[in-house]
């Protein structure tokens, strides 16, 4: 690794390398300053960038312009951010492509489950004609404290604490995460034009613990669940939450596990799922996606 840059320590290079001792201990004395993503990515030589910033779902930045200078200068782009995927897929891959690189995104949607690749690489012929999934675990994780007697409020920090929802948790909890990744989903598996404006969403803000007692005396749960669909030559898509019974295969989602429905014209389901996912898995995304790059490049 030659360049790292964060908040916090700006835009930092090594061109002979970091070593991973010095980087944990958080000792950067050697590393030189760059002025910005451009001078950094120049300076750090670099083969391919890792972009790993946080969501911004309203525009896609900062990341959807770190991706761009990197491709522009001819560096393969790998990011676990949904912002580009949403508001820049189509331009990004056609930079990528023209010039002869890669944009991959593998880790932006289930913490690196081979979801883009198993359809680009795997299934190439298939078409996804929908899909229904539990896409978001912060809220599983607040349903089932709440089933279990706690208020919503402390379900929130229960979730804090297990460290899967942000201190602000409004992103997961009014659905808007699991409505970007079904914007991200539908444009690349589905080439769909959705925005964010386009996908109907209810949080679960209005889930009360009447309604979760309800389901859990019939052997039913609740669960957030992120749907889309062609009908004729539209997509419709919705978030919303969903009382499950105790044989559809979402209901039994627990704790930060995921899972995803897909309905295609050779499969009518085909399921992928992971159990307790840990950043290693969202690494490990990056990762493969890596080697997929250099390989093909």
């Amino acid at each position: 690794m030659t360049g790292i840059a964060s908040r916090r320590l700006g835009w930092l290079v090594a061109p002979d390398g970091f070593t991973a001792d010095k980087l944990l201990s958080g000792d950067c004395s050697e590393a030189q300053d760059a002025t910005d993503v451009h001078e950094w990515l120049r300076m750090g030589k670099a083969d391919a960038l890792f972009e790993v910033s946080s969501l911004n779902a309203g525009t896609g930045q900062p990341a959807t312009g770190y991706i761009r200078a990197a491709l522009e200068a001819g560096i393969h782009a790998i990011t676990a951010n949904k912002g580009p995927v949403l508001h820049a897929w189509r331009e990004l891959i056609a930079l990528a492509a023209a010039q002869n690189r890669r944009f991959l995104h593998e880790s932006a949607m289930m913490d690196g489950v081979p979801i883009f690749s198993l359809f680009r690489e795997t299934l190439p012929a298939i078409e996804v004609r929908g899909f229904r999934g539990v896409l978001n675990s912060t809220t599983t994780v607040v349903l089932d404290a709440m089933a279990a007697g706690l208020s919503f409020d402390d379900a929130v920090r229960e979730a804090q604490r297990l460290g899967v929802a942000e201190t602000d948790p409004s992103n997961d909890v009014d659905g808007i995460d699991a409505a970007v990744k079904i914007v991200g989903l539908t444009t690349v598996l589905m080439n769909g034009n959705l925005t964010l404006a386009d996908v109907r969403r209810q949080g679960v803000r209005d889930i009360d613990a009447k309604q979760l007692r309800e389901a859990h005396a019939s052997g039913e749960v609740w669960r957030l669940v992120s749907r889309a669909r062609r009908e004729g030559g539209a997509i419709t898509a919705s978030v919303a939450p969903e009382r499950l019974s105790a044989g559809d295969p979402l209901s039994t989602v627990r704790s930060t596990s995921l899972l995803i429905s897909f309905e295609t014209d050779i499969f009518p389901e085909l399921i992928i799922g992971e159990r307790d996912p840990g950043p290693q898995a969202t690494a490990y995304g990056l990762l493969a996606d890596f080697l997929s790059a250099v390989r093909s490049a």
